[in-house]
């Protein structure tokens, strides 16, 4: 595997030595997709997954595109284009359009969890989070796991629960702001936590495209307790948003995520 050697700051803090891992072949990532999601898609046939409906999604569609593009007309080859990065070295400033994750497909996630909010809203159920109730979906597990990471979260220090709760929200059908692309919360697969330690692109006076300051209060034992139950962090990516975690396990299979991700 091709590796290039960069000195980055990490969390702002210290000066470390990270490993830039080359990308991951498509077809390993598209194979970690399709063995994420094996209850939907049946498989793939050359450029075309195979849904367990038998309907057919193209993979990718053979365009080039800048990063804004691939936002906003996203093939599934761009879902998994980039590595969602872990480890120590993954808290380094991300790269210049580098978002692991906050590249989606809105078809491929209505076939999952749902084509409107009723249909979504069909399969949530409550999940107990420090002194709230939280509702998102049941389908792939995504509850129990979020329990689970409400239960790694409760082992922490008490002083860190203030990061958690209240929490800014679950399920939303919406658009993300400043778009016509659905939230992950629009399907009851995302969490934000606690609004009041949040940093997001936006607010920092960011542009998409040209973010000038990267910021995050969100500890790291919290962020591992996510994704060790699946979820990615949206403080990851070059447009962040350091209160939201999706539900999103198949980048963070091992044939998926790198060890300091593909930050191109």
């Amino acid at each position: 595997m091709q590796k290039q050697i960069i000195i980055t700051i990490i969390a702002g803090l210290s000066m470390s030595v990270c490993l830039i891992i080359s990308p991951v072949l498509a077809t390993d990532a598209i194979d970690e997709l399709v063995a994420t999601y094996e209850h939907h898609i049946a498989g793939r046939q050359g450029n075309m997954l195979i849904w367990k409906d038998g309907s057919q999604m193209k993979i990718d569609d053979g365009l080039e595109k800048s990063h804004q593009q691939r936002l906003k007309h996203a093939d599934i080859e761009d879902m998994m284009r980039q590595a969602y990065p872990v480890g120590k070295c993954s808290y380094a400033r991300p790269a210049r359009n580098f978002d692991p994750g906050r590249v989606r497909n809105d078809t491929f996630f209505r076939k999952i969890y749902g084509n409107s909010a009723r249909q979504v809203k069909s399969h949530l159920v409550t999940v107990k989070w420090f002194g709230r109730r939280l509702r998102v979906t049941s389908i792939n597990n995504v509850d129990e796991q979020l329990r689970k990471v409400a239960a790694d979260l409760a082992k922490l220090p008490r002083k860190l629960r203030k990061y958690l709760a209240p929490s800014a929200g679950t399920f939303n059908w919406r658009k993300i702001a400043g778009t016509r692309r659905l939230s992950v919360h629009s399907f009851g697969a995302a969490i934000d936590i606690n609004t009041k330690y949040a940093d997001y692109w936006r607010w920092s006076g960011g542009k998409p495209g040209n973010v000038p300051a990267y910021h995050n209060k969100i500890p790291v034992a919290i962020i591992e307790a996510f994704e060790d139950h699946g979820f990615i962090w949206g403080g990851k990516w070059y447009h962040y948003d350091t209160m939201h975690f999706e539900y999103r396990p198949e980048l963070l299979r091992p044939a998926t995520a790198g060890n300091c991700g593909n930050q191109s």
